[in-house]
């Protein structure tokens, strides 16, 4: 398998350096949707953890339950794109271990 140490250290580094690589590219995942109608924005994190939310003028004529509406399905776009990429960044890494 491995000739040397050497070979063994290298090979545990590089996982160990693909590894980090991962987790810093995860938790730099955001992902950010607005309405159709352009009254919410919304940004989440790669865990669909809201970050920011952005509202219009347009809410003021939305009754309670088009403003709920309009967050949740914003809101809940914007994590399936994150997990999207998550899912993605996951993936790849695992192809790549794979191929050590």
């Amino acid at each position: 398998m491995y000739e040397s140490m050497d070979e063994l250290e290298a090979s545990v580094r590089r996982r160990l350096y693909r590894l980090r690589d991962l987790g810093d590219n995860m938790a730099a995942i955001r992902s950010r949707e607005t309405s159709e109608d352009g009254a919410v924005t919304v940004e989440v994190d790669g865990n669909g953890a809201l970050l920011d939310l952005e509202l219009s003028e347009t809410i003021s004529r939305m009754t309670p339950e088009q403003f709920e509406s309009a967050v949740v399905t914003t809101a809940y776009a914007a994590a399936v794109n994150a997990f999207a990429e998550r899912a993605d960044l996951v993936n790849t890494f695992n192809d790549e271990v794979a191929g050590w």
